[in-house]
């Protein structure tokens, strides 16, 4: 007797060729979401228990895992994020009224009492960004469970209510099947294939499907690229080899606003061409004065997602404001 081999788990599909329209509140093209990743004190510390110190995402560029050994440098960076880069971006935000979705790290959320209260004061979403902000991909099935589970647990604890979002960002093949057989989360982040939310049929343990709602996340406009050492510069540098040639004006229109790489790269993605565009901030890295990148490009208007045809005057003013009035998110 045959035995049927297991389907393959991959999908290269999606939607295909005709993309279902999301109907966007006031026929918006684009729904924009401001996703803030909160890991300080979550990352991997020996004076947690873990192996090595952090070596991910930080401006110590090419750094190692320090066996044994904390990093005090990259430890600092870290307190950046949660003593400075966090009341400022929150103060930004507030000003603005946007709303705001947060990425917690439940153990960095314990830590920070302070910085949660002020989160829930602004009525910004808190989703989960696991226990720790460690790598998923070496637990076994059993140990990943637990984490999520504890995931869970430590943020409902430090927030007061439990999670509905997932995003691991250092997940394993899985983290999506033990986050849905937990159960309580509508939808996860950690899938970068698609413009557009789809649902997904997860096959649990048990073997029975259940329907699972993706949200697919983005690190084209996250600013991790200002510490990859391919987008660092502090210089304009037009080499139109550099710059995505997705902007609505192109190369001559980088040109006129002098941009960096790193900043071309990060705005070019918002011409309209993403059904929905999640813009992340890391508070160690983006929120320092000398990268303040999101509000420069705000500004400049270069998030080009209104209708074609509008009138040069109809253009002018806040791209975002525009958009935000669009699908009902400010003034």
């Amino acid at each position: 007797m045959s035995v049927a081999a297991p389907a393959y788990p991959r999908d290269f599909r999606g939607y295909g060729r005709n993309p279902p329209d999301p109907r966007w509140p006031g026929n918006a093209r684009v729904a924009v979401q401001f996703v803030v990743n909160f890991e300080e004190g979550g990352e991997n510390n020996v004076l947690d228990g873990d192996r090595a110190s952090e070596a991910f995402l930080s401006d110590v560029l090419g750094a190692q895992p320090w066996p044994g050994q904390r990093h005090a440098n990259i430890e600092s960076m870290f307190e950046y994020g949660s003593r400075a880069g966090f009341w400022r971006l929150w103060r930004m935000f507030g000003e603005r009224n946007w709303p705001t979705t947060v990425f917690g790290v439940a153990t960095a959320l314990k830590r920070n009492p302070e910085i949660v209260a002020a989160m829930k004061e602004s009525g910004w979403d808190i989703a989960s960004h696991s226990l720790k902000w460690i790598e998923h991909k070496d637990m076994s099935e059993s140990e990943e469970r637990v984490e999520i589970a504890a995931a869970i647990r430590i943020h409902t604890e430090a927030t007061g209510a439990p999670p509905l979002g997932w995003y691991t960002g250092r997940d394993s093949p899985n983290t999506r099947r033990l986050v849905v057989e937990h159960g309580g989360y509508e939808y996860d982040s950690d899938y970068y294939g698609d413009d557009l939310p789809f649902w997904a049929e997860v096959e649990k343990g048990d073997g029975t499907q259940a329907p699972h709602l993706v949200v697919p996340y983005s690190l084209d406009t996250n600013d991790m690229r200002f510490v990859q050492a391919q987008d660092v510069t502090d210089k304009a540098d037009y080499d139109p080899a550099w710059i995505p040639a997705y902007t609505r004006d192109g190369f001559e229109r980088i040109q006129k606003l002098r941009l960096t790489v790193a900043e071309a790269q990060f705005a070019s993605q918002f011409n309209g061409s993403r059904s929905i565009a999640q813009i992340a901030r890391n508070l160690r890295l983006d929120l320092k004065f000398a990268r303040l990148t999101l509000f420069r490009f705000v500004e400049l208007e270069i998030v080009e997602c209104w209708p074609p045809g509008a009138s040069e005057s109809a253009e002018r003013g806040s791209v975002l404001k525009r958009l935000g009035r669009s699908i009902g998110i400010g003034d």
